[in-house]
């Protein structure tokens, strides 16, 4: 019987809005990984759409966490970064790579910077650049259109393009020093949208898509980026592991609009928690 893996998620925690570690934690020990949280703030909700939202920032407990679990000895297996709240946490981030990846553990980098087009209000070029070099640190990493322009330094383009000019692009994403690169919200065909997957290490590139169901879905990124590491824990190639998040991702979608929920507090992903366990069993989480 194999371990179970042991993952750190360094993510805010929003109480009210589905998003980073709320659904970090239960999509990845759905798939059968120990989930060890480093929360970088806590909010009353998620920032999207939200407005009078608590925050506290918790970089000055980030480290602390970090010096109690190493005096215990505990070894991982992935280390899974999201939204970090300032340049100096991400300066963190990049020593914790060092301290606890030098085993060979996974580096997933989810570089939340902006979406459609525009960069996040606490977003600076300097941090843009900053999100780069932690980028050049990871083995994989999960930007979206907008992120993956901002940090090759280029406008922001339509999500449209051909498959050959998506491999481009992950290319040119993966010669910052990235092995694997996938781009979410990349659309190949009219009325569809998916990620554009790239292994550097063996050449292998795929576009999975599903339907595009039209709105605003918030905290669809880090379902996406949860249920890739977990693929890619339980011993998915990274392009099988990205269609599995597609498809993932495309039901909590639909799912969400047929009930005619508030998209603003998130997507329904805890019913469909069984189909990723079932994908996964007999996998690296489960013995």
């Amino acid at each position: 019987m194999r371990p179970v893996p042991r993952v750190m998620a360094i993510h805010d925690l929003s109480g009210v809005g589905k998003c980073s570690l709320t659904v970090a934690l239960p999509i990845l020990s759905a798939m059968g990984a120990e989930v060890c949280a480093l929360p970088t703030a806590i909010l009353s909700t998620h920032t999207g759409g939200l407005s009078g939202y608590t925050y506290r920032d918790l970089t000055e407990d980030m480290e602390p966490m970090a010096a109690h679990w190493q005096s215990l000895g505990l070894r991982f297996d992935a280390l899974y970064s999201g939204w970090l709240g300032s340049a100096r946490q991400a300066d963190i981030v990049a020593d914790l790579f060092g301290r606890f990846g030098a085993n060979g553990a996974l580096k997933l980098v989810d570089p939340v910077m902006g979406d459609h087009g525009r960069l996040y209000s606490t977003y600076t070029p300097d941090r843009v650049a900053g999100m780069a070099a932690l980028c050049a640190q990871a083995d994989v990493i999960t930007p979206n259109l907008t992120e993956a322009c901002f940090l090759l330094g280029e406008p922001c383009r339509e999500e449209t393009m051909d498959a050959a000019q998506a491999r481009t692009l992950c290319e040119r994403l993966s010669a910052l020093g990235v092995p694997r690169v996938v781009v979410t919200g990349v659309s190949a065909h009219a009325g569809r949208t998916g990620a554009a997957a790239w292994d550097a290490r063996t050449g292998a590139f795929a576009l999975p898509e599903a339907p595009r169901v039209p709105g605003i879905w918030h905290g669809t990124g880090d379902v996406f980026g949860s249920v890739l590491l977990g693929g890619l824990l339980s011993g998915f190639s990274l392009l099988d592991a990205a269609a599995l998040a597609v498809d993932f991702v495309h039901g909590c979608i639909a799912r969400t609009q047929a009930l005619g929920t508030d998209p603003r507090f998130g997507v329904d992903f805890e019913r469909d928690l069984g189909s990723l366990m079932r994908a996964t069993t007999g996998g690296g989480c489960h013995g």
